[in-house]
């Protein structure tokens, strides 16, 4: 299957939608670096999920060191046609720490490690 992206000019970033429980969708970079799937916490909140719905806390490294970021289990999310359900992510106050950007977090290899997929640069499609 073929999903257009939308690239941040900037930096070369690949954006992509992430639907959260069938309903909350929200501006995710594709990171091929980044181990794990990461959203903020304000992204989450609006999602319905709250602190009381973590399930640990993790320290993870960044380019800028290491940070400590809670553990969620997200029912299910959706990009790029892959489907996961009771699926953990990281959950980082973007804001809390400085962070002032026009996405709402990063999808990471655990999301799709185990998926073929070619970046097509010229035209801005993922082929999953």
């Amino acid at each position: 299957m073929k999903y257009h992206f939308e690239r941040m000019f900037d930096s070369g970033s690949i954006i992509v939608s992430l639907v959260v429980d069938h309903k909350y969708k929200f501006r995710m970079i594709l990171d091929t670096g980044c181990s794990n799937t990461t959203i903020d916490s304000n992204a989450l909140y609006i999602s319905g999920y709250e602190m009381k719905d973590k399930q640990g806390d993790v320290e993870i490294e960044t380019a800028n060191g290491i940070v400590s970021s809670e553990i969620f289990e997200i029912k299910q999310i959706n990009s790029l046609g892959i489907i996961k359900d009771n699926f953990s992510i990281q959950v980082y106050d973007f804001i809390g720490h400085g962070i002032f950007s026009n996405y709402d977090g990063l999808i990471g290899l655990d999301f799709i490690g185990k998926h073929d997929f070619c970046i097509d640069w010229v035209n801005n499609i993922i082929t999953i």
